[in-house]
Protein backbone atom coordinates (compact mmCIF):
# COMPACT_ATOMS: atom_id res chain seq x y z
CA UNK A 1 0.00 0.00 0.00
CA UNK A 2 2.87 2.39 0.83
CA UNK A 3 4.48 1.66 -2.54
CA UNK A 4 1.22 2.59 -4.32
CA UNK A 5 1.04 5.97 -2.54
CA UNK A 6 4.66 6.70 -3.39
CA UNK A 7 4.04 5.79 -7.01
CA UNK A 8 1.04 8.09 -7.28
CA UNK A 9 3.03 10.82 -5.56
CA UNK A 10 5.85 10.46 -8.06
CA UNK A 11 3.36 10.65 -10.91
CA UNK A 12 1.88 13.88 -9.49
CA UNK A 13 5.37 15.36 -9.05
CA UNK A 14 6.29 14.44 -12.60
CA UNK A 15 3.06 15.99 -13.85
CA UNK A 16 3.77 19.22 -11.94
CA UNK A 17 7.29 19.43 -13.36
CA UNK A 18 6.04 18.83 -16.90
CA UNK A 19 3.28 21.44 -16.58
CA UNK A 20 5.37 24.57 -17.27
CA UNK A 21 7.26 22.83 -20.08
CA UNK A 22 4.02 21.82 -21.79
CA UNK A 23 2.63 25.32 -21.40
CA UNK A 24 5.79 26.78 -22.93
CA UNK A 25 5.66 24.30 -25.79
CA UNK A 26 2.06 25.31 -26.45
CA UNK A 27 3.17 28.84 -27.39
CA UNK A 28 0.44 31.01 -28.87
CA UNK A 29 -1.94 28.08 -29.07
CA UNK A 30 -2.55 28.36 -25.34
CA UNK A 31 -1.71 26.03 -22.47
CA UNK A 32 -1.89 22.37 -23.34
CA UNK A 33 -4.17 20.05 -21.40
CA UNK A 34 -2.31 18.00 -18.81
CA UNK A 35 -2.85 14.32 -19.44
CA UNK A 36 -3.96 12.36 -16.38
CA UNK A 37 -2.32 8.95 -16.12
CA UNK A 38 -4.74 6.08 -16.49
CA UNK A 39 -5.30 3.46 -13.84
CA UNK A 40 -3.42 0.84 -15.84
CA UNK A 41 -0.39 3.16 -15.95
CA UNK A 42 -0.66 3.89 -12.23
CA UNK A 43 -0.93 0.17 -11.49
CA UNK A 44 2.20 -0.54 -13.55
CA UNK A 45 4.04 2.25 -11.73
CA UNK A 46 2.95 0.83 -8.36
CA UNK A 47 4.29 -2.60 -9.36
CA UNK A 48 7.61 -1.10 -10.48
CA UNK A 49 7.89 0.90 -7.26
CA UNK A 50 7.14 -2.20 -5.21
CA UNK A 51 9.88 -4.12 -7.00
CA UNK A 52 12.33 -1.25 -6.45
CA UNK A 53 11.55 -1.19 -2.72
CA UNK A 54 11.80 -4.97 -2.61
CA UNK A 55 15.26 -4.87 -4.12
CA UNK A 56 16.24 -2.03 -1.78
CA UNK A 57 14.98 -3.99 1.23
CA UNK A 58 16.98 -7.04 0.14
CA UNK A 59 20.17 -5.23 -0.75
CA UNK A 60 23.36 -7.01 -1.67
CA UNK A 61 24.95 -5.91 1.59
CA UNK A 62 22.21 -7.62 3.60
CA UNK A 63 22.48 -10.70 1.39
CA UNK A 64 26.24 -10.84 1.91
CA UNK A 65 25.83 -10.44 5.66
CA UNK A 66 23.49 -13.44 5.72
CA UNK A 67 26.14 -15.58 3.96
CA UNK A 68 29.21 -13.91 5.43
CA UNK A 69 31.43 -16.97 5.40
CA UNK A 70 30.67 -17.80 1.80
CA UNK A 71 31.02 -14.13 0.84
CA UNK A 72 34.52 -13.96 2.32
CA UNK A 73 35.53 -17.05 0.36
CA UNK A 74 33.79 -16.25 -2.95
CA UNK A 75 32.69 -12.59 -3.15
CA UNK A 76 32.28 -12.65 -6.94
CA UNK A 77 30.21 -15.84 -6.86
CA UNK A 78 28.12 -14.38 -4.04
CA UNK A 79 27.43 -11.31 -6.17
CA UNK A 80 26.49 -13.44 -9.15
CA UNK A 81 24.12 -15.55 -7.05
CA UNK A 82 22.53 -12.40 -5.63
CA UNK A 83 22.03 -10.86 -9.09
CA UNK A 84 20.45 -14.08 -10.42
CA UNK A 85 18.22 -14.36 -7.35
CA UNK A 86 16.97 -10.78 -7.65
CA UNK A 87 16.42 -11.12 -11.40
CA UNK A 88 14.46 -14.36 -11.03
CA UNK A 89 12.47 -12.93 -8.12
CA UNK A 90 11.46 -9.85 -10.12
CA UNK A 91 10.55 -11.97 -13.14
CA UNK A 92 8.50 -14.35 -11.02
CA UNK A 93 6.59 -11.52 -9.34
CA UNK A 94 5.91 -9.79 -12.66
CA UNK A 95 4.69 -13.05 -14.21
CA UNK A 96 2.33 -13.71 -11.30
CA UNK A 97 0.98 -10.16 -11.39
CA UNK A 98 0.49 -10.42 -15.15
CA UNK A 99 -1.34 -13.72 -14.66
CA UNK A 100 -3.64 -12.08 -12.12
CA UNK A 101 -4.25 -9.19 -14.54
CA UNK A 102 -5.12 -11.61 -17.33
CA UNK A 103 -7.41 -13.76 -15.19
CA UNK A 104 -9.23 -10.76 -13.76
CA UNK A 105 -9.22 -8.86 -17.07
CA UNK A 106 -7.83 -5.89 -15.13
CA UNK A 107 -6.66 -4.03 -18.22
CA UNK A 108 -10.22 -3.80 -19.54
CA UNK A 109 -11.56 -2.92 -16.08
CA UNK A 110 -9.02 -0.13 -15.65
CA UNK A 111 -9.94 1.32 -19.05
CA UNK A 112 -13.65 1.05 -18.20
CA UNK A 113 -13.11 2.90 -14.93
CA UNK A 114 -11.16 5.63 -16.71
CA UNK A 115 -13.99 5.96 -19.23
CA UNK A 116 -16.61 6.14 -16.49
CA UNK A 117 -14.66 8.86 -14.71
CA UNK A 118 -14.34 10.89 -17.91
CA UNK A 119 -18.06 10.53 -18.62
CA UNK A 120 -18.90 11.51 -15.04
CA UNK A 121 -16.99 14.78 -15.49
CA UNK A 122 -19.50 15.88 -18.13
CA UNK A 123 -22.56 15.13 -15.99
CA UNK A 124 -24.34 18.21 -14.72
CA UNK A 125 -26.34 16.40 -12.05
CA UNK A 126 -24.57 15.93 -8.71
CA UNK A 127 -23.45 12.44 -7.82
CA UNK A 128 -25.61 10.43 -5.45
CA UNK A 129 -24.68 10.61 -1.80
CA UNK A 130 -26.20 8.64 1.08
CA UNK A 131 -28.57 10.64 3.27
CA UNK A 132 -27.68 8.77 6.43
CA UNK A 133 -31.14 7.19 6.69
CA UNK A 134 -30.85 3.58 5.44
CA UNK A 135 -34.58 3.23 4.69
CA UNK A 136 -34.63 6.30 2.46
CA UNK A 137 -31.36 5.36 0.78
CA UNK A 138 -32.63 1.86 -0.03
CA UNK A 139 -35.95 3.27 -1.23
CA UNK A 140 -34.28 5.85 -3.46
CA UNK A 141 -32.00 3.20 -4.93
CA UNK A 142 -34.56 0.41 -5.31
CA UNK A 143 -37.68 2.31 -6.43
CA UNK A 144 -36.28 3.41 -9.82
CA UNK A 145 -35.05 -0.11 -10.46
CA UNK A 146 -38.39 -1.66 -9.47
CA UNK A 147 -40.32 0.83 -11.59
CA UNK A 148 -38.10 0.07 -14.56
CA UNK A 149 -38.53 -3.65 -13.97
CA UNK A 150 -42.31 -3.22 -13.70
CA UNK A 151 -42.38 -1.38 -17.02
CA UNK A 152 -40.37 -4.17 -18.58
CA UNK A 153 -42.74 -6.82 -17.19
CA UNK A 154 -45.77 -4.89 -18.43
CA UNK A 155 -44.20 -4.72 -21.86
CA UNK A 156 -43.59 -8.47 -21.83
CA UNK A 157 -47.16 -9.16 -20.64
CA UNK A 158 -48.56 -6.91 -23.37
CA UNK A 159 -46.51 -8.68 -26.01
CA UNK A 160 -47.68 -12.08 -24.72
CA UNK A 161 -51.30 -10.93 -24.69
CA UNK A 162 -50.93 -9.76 -28.28
CA UNK A 163 -49.42 -13.10 -29.24
CA UNK A 164 -52.26 -14.94 -27.49
CA UNK A 165 -54.85 -12.75 -29.23
CA UNK A 166 -53.35 -13.49 -32.63
CA UNK A 167 -53.16 -17.19 -31.76
CA UNK A 168 -56.84 -17.18 -30.69
CA UNK A 169 -57.81 -15.42 -33.92
CA UNK A 170 -55.88 -18.04 -35.88
CA UNK A 171 -57.66 -20.84 -34.00
CA UNK A 172 -61.08 -19.27 -34.64
CA UNK A 173 -60.22 -18.74 -38.30
CA UNK A 174 -59.12 -22.36 -38.51
CA UNK A 175 -62.35 -23.55 -36.94
CA UNK A 176 -64.38 -21.44 -39.36
CA UNK A 177 -62.43 -22.88 -42.26
CA UNK A 178 -63.00 -26.40 -40.96
CA UNK A 179 -66.77 -25.66 -40.70
CA UNK A 180 -66.80 -24.36 -44.26
CA UNK A 181 -64.98 -27.47 -45.48
CA UNK A 182 -67.43 -29.70 -43.61
CA UNK A 183 -70.37 -27.90 -45.20
CA UNK A 184 -68.74 -28.20 -48.63
CA UNK A 185 -68.12 -31.91 -48.09
CA UNK A 186 -71.72 -32.39 -46.94
CA UNK A 187 -73.03 -30.51 -49.98
CA UNK A 188 -70.92 -32.59 -52.35
CA UNK A 189 -72.06 -35.72 -50.55
CA UNK A 190 -75.69 -34.79 -51.09
CA UNK A 191 -74.97 -33.94 -54.71
CA UNK A 192 -73.38 -37.35 -55.27
CA UNK A 193 -76.27 -39.03 -53.52
CA UNK A 194 -78.72 -37.20 -55.78
CA UNK A 195 -76.72 -38.17 -58.85
CA UNK A 196 -76.59 -41.77 -57.68
CA UNK A 197 -80.35 -41.77 -57.13
CA UNK A 198 -80.99 -40.43 -60.63
CA UNK A 199 -78.60 -43.02 -62.07
CA UNK A 200 -80.41 -45.81 -60.25
CA UNK A 201 -83.80 -44.55 -61.46
CA UNK A 202 -82.45 -44.33 -65.00
CA UNK A 203 -81.10 -47.87 -64.83
CA UNK A 204 -84.43 -49.12 -63.49
CA UNK A 205 -86.25 -47.61 -66.45
CA UNK A 206 -84.04 -49.59 -68.83
CA UNK A 207 -84.74 -52.77 -66.91
CA UNK A 208 -88.56 -52.43 -67.05
CA UNK A 209 -90.25 -55.12 -69.24
CA UNK A 210 -91.56 -54.04 -72.60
Amino acid sequence: MGGGGAAVGRLDMAAERSGPEEAAAGGEDGPSVQATPGRAEVFATVVDTFLEKLVAAGSYQKFANCYRCFYKLQPEVTRSIYDQFISQLQTSIKDEIQEVKNEGNLELLFNSLDKMVEEAKNQEEPAWRPSGIPEEDIRSAMVPYLLKHRSYLRKIVKEKEEENRKAAESVIAGRDRIGELQQLIQARKHAWQAISKEQRELIMTFKEPQ
